[in-house]
């Protein structure tokens, strides 16, 4: 019997598919749970807006791999958007009490074009955080970015967009949208064409790597 369970445990683990490599061109999306509180009152308005599960998708960012480094290009309130080594994006994204969020990495199922979609990223470095989630030429947020980065050749996109909604859950909008859009003179663009990271890791064209950025 020992050597019988042995055995199947030997089978298991064998079986077990093993760890990908992250791969230039990779998106990273971070999640957090639904129940927990940022500081980041954006984040935690977009959370209200598009969680609708156990896990809050509050975040994407892009991977470039080069070798053995890894840089993130993100585009975040704090940074603008930038490009900084893997430690940094985690030391941004650790959790207040000190944990981590779930890091989960996908990848096009079609990444043959992944250098390219990395470089037209590059070539918004610089521009300040979109805090109206209106399109404009010198800002953007974090899927907007993605979305804009990642064009085929004839300019198309490969990331759809859809009607933004910043109501929460219950129908209500949060009162951080109502102050944010009263300070910058705008109507919340409710309904509007837009993106968000939930709907992004969600899409037909990404499949999910079984890859652990915290243990490289």
């Amino acid at each position: 019997m020992r050597r019988f369970l042995i055995a199947s445990l030997l089978v298991l683990v064998a079986c077990r598919p093993s760890p990908e490599r992250l791969r230039n061109g990779d998106l990273i999306f971070v999640g957090i749970p639904a129940d927990y509180r940022l500081e980041d009152s954006m984040s935690d308005a977009i959370g209200s807006s598009t969680c609708r599960d156990s896990l809050n998708i509050i975040h994407a960012a892009i991977a470039e791999v080069k070798g053995d480094s890894v840089w993130i290009i993100d585009a975040t309130i704090k940074r603008g958007v930038d490009r900084h080594p893997l430690d940094t994006f985690l030391r941004d994204f650790t959790l207040k009490d000190g944990s981590m969020p779930e890091f989960i990495v996908m990848r096009l199922r079609d990444n043959h074009g992944a250098g390219s979609y990395v470089d037209k990223a590059k070539g918004f470095l610089g521009m300040s955080y979109n805090c109206s989630f209106v399109p404009c030429d010198t800002a953007r947020y974090c899927t907007e970015l993605v979305r804009d980065s990642y064009r085929l050749r004839d300019g198309s996109y490969i990331f759809s967009e859809a009607p933004m909604n910043f109501l929460s859950a219950d129908g209500t909008m949060p009162p951080y949208w109502v102050s944010l859009f009263a300070l910058l003179g705008q109507e919340v663009p409710q309904g509007l064409p837009g993106t968000n990271p939930k709907a992004m890791m969600a899409e037909a064209c990404l499949r999910r790597v079984n890859t652990d950025i915290l243990s490289r």
